[in-house]
């Protein structure tokens, strides 16, 4: 049953696609505004969905944590998920993607109006000083702008080192970076048809001011505190003992 409904669910998001991205489309073409509410409408269609049809849900903790100003959101990614629930909680946002997004036929043209960062992940630098340039723009336009920092999905338990556009992105503006730690992949494992039913834990941290840091110190501090988070959210992935973690953190 877990099976037919997953499946049922992944058709009714892709087919979700088409008039969403056109209903993008058409309103980028005369307002700002428009296409990012539409697309949030897309997110929580889907989120239904996903409650409706694979009884997965999700619980936020640390909005407080959410400052008055833009800023960029360091996003831990393990699958679309946590995509739905950005665009749902948060305030008008862009997302750094890889570029081949941008091709594909629906979501591509509605992605344009949209204003994400397109890198070509494989340019190194290059796509680093894009990520400057374009987000300096996107920043001053009072956009968030959405970074995954280890540039790919990844597995339940697992890491990558953090990219460098963000820290270099946020010392250049004087932004703040918010971390978010989450673990969907627990549920909407990533390159599975199949989406387990539960409730997805969404953790926002405590902002990071770049002032006086240097981009390695930027990234250790969201890496451990994202990685932190994961332990305790998604103990089982990280071979933790909850007791264990729990008596730990009361001593």
């Amino acid at each position: 049953m877990i099976l037919v409904r997953s499946l049922l669910f992944t058709t009714l998001f892709f087919l979700t696609v088409i008039p969403y991205a056109i209903a993008v489309a058409t309103t980028g073409l005369f307002s700002k505004s428009l296409p990012f509410l539409t697309a949030r409408a897309w997110a929580r269609t889907n989120l239904w969905l996903a409650k409706v049809l694979c009884d997965i849900d999700y619980e936020l903790e640390g909005r407080e944590n959410i400052p008055d100003t833009n800023g960029i959101l360091y996003v831990k990614h393990q699958s679309a998920y946590e995509i739905l629930v950005g665009a749902n909680e948060f305030p008008h946002q862009c997302w750094v993607l890889k570029r081949e997004l941008m091709w594909v036929p629906f979501l591509g043209w509605g992605l344009k109006f949209l204003h994400p960062i397109a890198i070509n992940r494989s340019s190194g630098g290059r796509a680093v000083r894009q990520v400057v340039r374009q987000g300096r723009d996107r920043i001053r336009d009072g956009l968030w702008i959405v970074i995954y920092p280890e540039g790919t999905r990844v597995a339940p338990g697992k890491t990558r080192r953090y990219g460098r556009s963000g820290p270099a992105l946020a010392k250049d503006c004087g932004c703040l970076i918010l971390p978010v730690a989450h673990n969907a992949g627990d549920y909407w494992p990533r390159r599975s048809w199949r989406k387990y039913p539960g409730t997805v834990k969404v953790v926002i941290g405590p902002v990071i001011d770049p002032a006086g840091r240097s981009p390695e110190e930027i990234n250790q501090l969201a890496q451990s505190w994202v990685e932190g988070t994961m332990r305790r959210i998604s103990p089982e992935a990280y071979g933790v003992d909850p007791v264990s973690e729990d008596a730990l953190g009361q001593a």
